[in-house]
């Protein structure tokens, strides 16, 4: 289970074809094309903190996250996944979402982008990402407060052993070279429609090489 209330943006949304085939008709929605699947993209915090002076003042970087997702993107052939509908949540969903989503911004900036490509409101939206977040196991090394150097392939099998479902193929890695050390800076993990895990497809990117350093401290 992820646990972000520990020490736990909109992520980037082209690096997947998200575009919007929703239209809004008063309250419902006409969508031009299914959803082929979903990325969550979960981001190493303390790295993405030291990367950026501006996520710095978010409250996940002022509060010591190690983790926050930062998406759950859609797969889709559309080209405008933007939507007017609201993403409002209330008080008390508001305060569970910010376990894994510290930033009421960025989850409003996220939904605005993202929101006419899903079969499904607000609240729906970011109550299926607290269900996948809990459902994923996270391996102790993302969450330690001291920097640590692991090989890809490591990593990977630390999933697979605490997510026996989980394939493969069904997760990348995302990375950024800082002053010659490449730092892991996401972890994306790719779902059918249905919510079981399924192999990424080619549009979702990852750049890391054989071993990287994860951040623990900021």
């Amino acid at each position: 289970m992820i646990f972000f209330d520990y020490t736990p943006v909109l992520a980037r949304v082209a690096l997947f074809v998200v575009s919007g085939g929703g239209l809004v008709l008063g309250s419902s929605y006409v969508f031009a094309a299914p959803v082929q699947g979903y990325v969550m993209v979960v981001q190493m915090t303390p790295a993405v903190c030291m990367l950026d002076n501006q996520k710095s003042k978010k409250r996940k970087c002022l509060e010591g996250y190690a983790l926050n997702i930062s998406g759950l993107l859609p797969e889709t052939s559309e080209s405008d996944c933007r939507t007017a509908a609201s993403a409002i949540l209330s008080p008390l969903q508001a305060k569970v979402v910010a376990r894994v989503m510290p930033d009421e911004n960025a989850r409003i900036q996220l939904w605005q982008a993202i929101g006419g490509c899903v079969p499904m409101n607000a609240s729906q939206y970011f109550r299926t990402v607290i269900n996948y977040a809990e459902r994923l196991k996270i391996p102790s090394e993302l969450t330690s407060p001291e920097n640590r150097t692991l090989h890809m392939t490591n990593l990977r099998l630390q999933f697979l052993r605490l997510n026996p479902t989980l394939p493969v193929s069904a997760i990348k890695f995302n990375c950024a070279v800082v002053k010659g050390v490449t730092i892991l800076t996401e972890v994306k993990i790719c779902y059918k429609p249905n919510g079981q895990y399924k192999q990424c497809s080619a549009a979702v990117e990852t750049n890391c090489p054989s071993s990287f350093t994860i951040k623990g401290s900021y």
